[in-house]
């Protein structure tokens, strides 16, 4: 676990050079097919030298849940496992983390109404201030969404307009007759990338971005809208870089504003990251940027498959 840019799938492919690893992608981003440019997926090379799951699944019209990933990857660590290879999972979603750790709350599902509601709420008043309303009646989800994270508040608002509960206290329940309780039978490490330098990750997240722009990420987009029926409030299409290059590719703003909106959203970003992984509970915590954290990550997964 990491925050973006914090070199979680160098590593991991490090991990798997030394090792009998398959990766499990716990990416919400890399699950979209056409979306290559912009999520930093591992390269074919990659892919053909270590197996990864969970990549190019679904069509960017598509949605792709917590609910659906957890099924995913318990699936795909027990087949890992049965083939005698360390399931070894990698990214930067916490809440898949989270909805696999810890089980996974039944939530009501979508209400494709209501949706359509909120969203024309957020396209009068704007998601700041649905963002505020939010923090009025579910306080804790409010404090770890930033005001512009769109789909994160229209769910969280849609659980509490469904059910008059807010979603932290939903998520939080302990009672197993109202949760799915996480899979038990291996034993299992979380390891946690945490650079000690933040400009250092700042620097690196703002090369990455301006290698995505280098790369084509434009380009890719305006690709994609070609090819399927996009808008710009599916969750593809609000994922960090591609909600910043849809609103450059409808003239909202110039290339540089197109980047300058990038690089903070991204920062933004491995900010609720850190802010998620200080809290996780038994996390083995490395640094990055470290120059003996290879070898010392390495070490702890040895140990762990006992080799």
């Amino acid at each position: 676990m990491g925050p973006t840019a914090s070199g979680k799938s160098a590593l991991a492919m490090a991990v798997a050079a030394e090792l009998p690893v398959e990766i499990v992608s716990v990416d919400s981003a890399q699950v979209y097919r056409g979306m290559d440019v912009g999520t930093a997926k591992p390269s074919v090379a990659e892919r053909v030298r270590v197996r990864h799951h969970l990549i190019d699944i679904v069509d960017p019209t598509e949605a792709y849940s917590a609910a659906r990933f957890r099924a995913d990857a318990t699936r795909l660590v027990s087949e890992s496992s049965a083939r005698r290879r360390i399931p070894l999972l990698v990214g930067g979603t916490m809440l898949y983390f989270k909805a696999l750790a810890a089980g996974l709350a039944d939530l009501p599902p979508a209400d494709p109404a209501l949706r359509a509601s909120i969203d024309a709420e957020a396209a009068e008043r704007g998601w700041p201030a649905l963002h505020a309303e939010l923090a009025r009646v579910d306080a804790e989800t409010a404090s770890r969404l930033a005001p512009n994270d769109a789909q994160r508040i229209q769910r969280a608002l849609e659980v509490f307009r469904l059910t008059g509960t807010p979603m932290s206290r939903l998520l939080g329940s302990g009672n197993v007759a109202t949760r799915r309780e996480p899979p038990r039978d291996l034993p299992s490490l979380s390891i946690a990338l945490i650079p000690a330098d933040r400009a250092a990750l700042h620097a690196r997240i703002a090369a990455r971005f301006d290698a995505m722009l280098a790369a084509g990420l434009v380009d890719e987009l305006r690709a994609l809208r070609e090819r399927h029926a996009l808008h710009a409030g599916l969750p593809s299409m609000r994922c960090v870089g591609y909600r910043q290059a849809w609103e450059h590719l409808e003239g909202r703003y110039d290339t540089a504003e197109l980047r300058s909106r990038g690089i903070y959203a991204t920062r933004q970003l491995a900010k609720r990251q850190l802010t998620w992984l200080r809290s996780w509970p038994e996390v083995m915590a490395f640094d990055p940027f470290e120059p003996e954290a290879r070898k010392r990550v390495l070490a702890a997964v040895r140990s762990l498959a006992g080799m």
